[in-house]
């Protein structure tokens, strides 16, 4: 079972911004699947289902992005999920706009989600999806 989080903000003013873009992700994903995300728990929206023969949950946290960490390790621990089937998709203003990386193992850099999900895994052995983001001009 595979463990896939979504990193973003849950607050209206924040839907479609490029600081929800793992929400985004973790959306299209769900529907090129035909995953539903209506699931409510550990302060998470979540859908389950079946993706190239392997079960996932999408998970988009609804707390604030510092503290995203919180439904991952919940996850992690209900489930029992093994840090190599966790990938969390985040923002990333220093990966060019449109791009992505893919990486294994890695510090948080400025990202406080991901310094909450660091944070309450204990560990850095997961995988992360960083979509590249326009810098803020101001």
């Amino acid at each position: 079972m595979y463990l896939i989080v979504g990193l973003g903000n849950p607050e209206e003013e924040y839907a479609n911004t490029r600081h929800n873009m793992g929400f985004d992700v973790v959306n299209e994903i769900a529907k090129r699947n035909e995953i539903e995300i209506n699931r409510n728990k550990f302060n998470s929206l979540y859908g389950q289902g079946i993706i190239k023969n392997e079960k996932v949950i999408l998970v988009k946290p609804q707390t604030y992005m510092n503290s995203s960490g919180t439904s991952v390790r919940s996850f992690k621990d209900f489930y029992k999920i093994e840090g190599n089937k966790i990938i969390i998709i985040h923002d990333d203003i220093d990966t060019p706009e449109g791009k992505i990386k893919i990486r294994k193992l890695g510090g948080a850099g400025t990202h406080n989600g991901m310094k909450s999900v660091v944070q309450e895994l204990g560990n850095k052995d997961f995988f992360r999806i960083k979509v590249g983001i326009r810098k803020n001009r101001y």
